[in-house]
């Protein structure tokens, strides 16, 4: 079933990526206090206490991530972090997941090395999910998300008055290929002065544009997330919707058809709304069974009258 296209109120899913030297930490800071100015702002920190080295910057928590780096830790970390209330989650950095001891490369490294026939493409079949598992965290939590990613380093040499000079420059992320077009803004920073390029940006508010990130950069984005449907609010509406039309029905195999008819809509609700209609369904369904019979209009029950909803 196609619905209406409509901009939604969204979160932030932002990558800063660069080599070492190139102000990662730095540039997620300040653009976390664009993002929510006066909020909370959480770091994950896996670079043994460095993320506390700007303090004095602003007001922030860190939460330090030592070895083992798997995915599981980091689930756990993102998600206390959305229950704690915080606004915003920098995650520095999350190339410990892919490359650090314990994480994803380490893991597949074991499960080969365990394996009988030391398969290595069967072992991915064991690891991916669990990094599947990470993403799907960082896409889903309720709070804007920057993480950093280290990349692989490279030298060139650039004119510098008339002589040659070496630079570095970051290659690709050290994570899972394809990694960053999982998030909404992907931007590259260089060393010299730490500039900014976007190298994906679904809110095209930096095309062609080459940066520093300052508080003002995240603001920016916030006025852009910001300009759309509340998601939450729409999803309340058509619960309650939905809800009243339940309420209505009292036959099981008419609540049963229902069900599978209107999956569409319900796939539209965000997941705490559609569980909360998961129980509401299966709150009427035993109304229902509890009635007299007269009150059921006849109605004839499937099987022992168990209903085909919610599982």
């Amino acid at each position: 079933m196609f619905t209406k296209a409509e901009r939604k109120k969204a979160k932030l899913r932002l990558a800063l990526c660069g080599p070492s030297g190139s102000g990662k930490t730095y540039s997620a800071l300040l653009l976390a206090q664009g993002l929510a100015p006066g909020g909370k702002i959480a770091l994950i920190d896996t670079e043994n206490g460095s993320g506390e080295l700007y303090a004095d910057m602003t007001d922030y928590d860190t939460a330090t991530l030592r070895a083992p780096f798997t995915p599981d830790r980091y689930i756990g970390l993102v998600r206390g972090a959305e229950q704690a209330g915080y606004d915003v989650l920098i995650i520095d950095s999350l190339s410990h997941a892919w490359a650090g001891d314990g994480g994803i490369l380490d893991m597949h490294d074991k499960a080969t090395a365990a394996s009988k026939t030391g398969n290595s493409f069967t072992a991915w079949r064991e690891v991916t999910p669990q990094h599947n598992a990470l993403v799907e965290t960082l896409l889903s939590a309720d709070l804007h998300v920057i993480v950093t990613m280290r990349t692989k380093t490279a030298y060139d040499l650039v004119d510098d008055g008339g002589k040659k000079r070496p630079v570095k420059i970051g290659l690709a992320p050290v994570q899972r290929d394809g990694m960053e077009y999982e998030f909404t803004v992907v931007l590259d920073l260089s060393v010299d002065g730490h500039v900014a390029t976007a190298t994906k940006d679904r809110t095209r508010l930096f095309d062609g544009k080459h940066f520093i990130p300052k508080p003002e950069t995240g603001a920016y984005l916030r006025e852009w997330l910001d300009k759309g449907k509340d998601a939450r609010v729409e999803s309340q509406r058509l619960l309650d919707s939905l809800k009243s039309k339940v309420d209505a029905i009292n036959e099981v195999p008419v609540l049963n058809k229902w069900w599978r008819a209107n999956g569409a809509e319900v796939e539209l609700l965000i997941p705490e709304d559609r569980e909360s209609l998961k129980n509401h369904c299966a709150s009427r369904k035993g109304a229902i069974l509890k009635a007299p019979l007269g009150d059921q209009a006849g109605a004839k029950r499937k099987g022992n009258g168990q209903a085909e909803l919610p599982h």
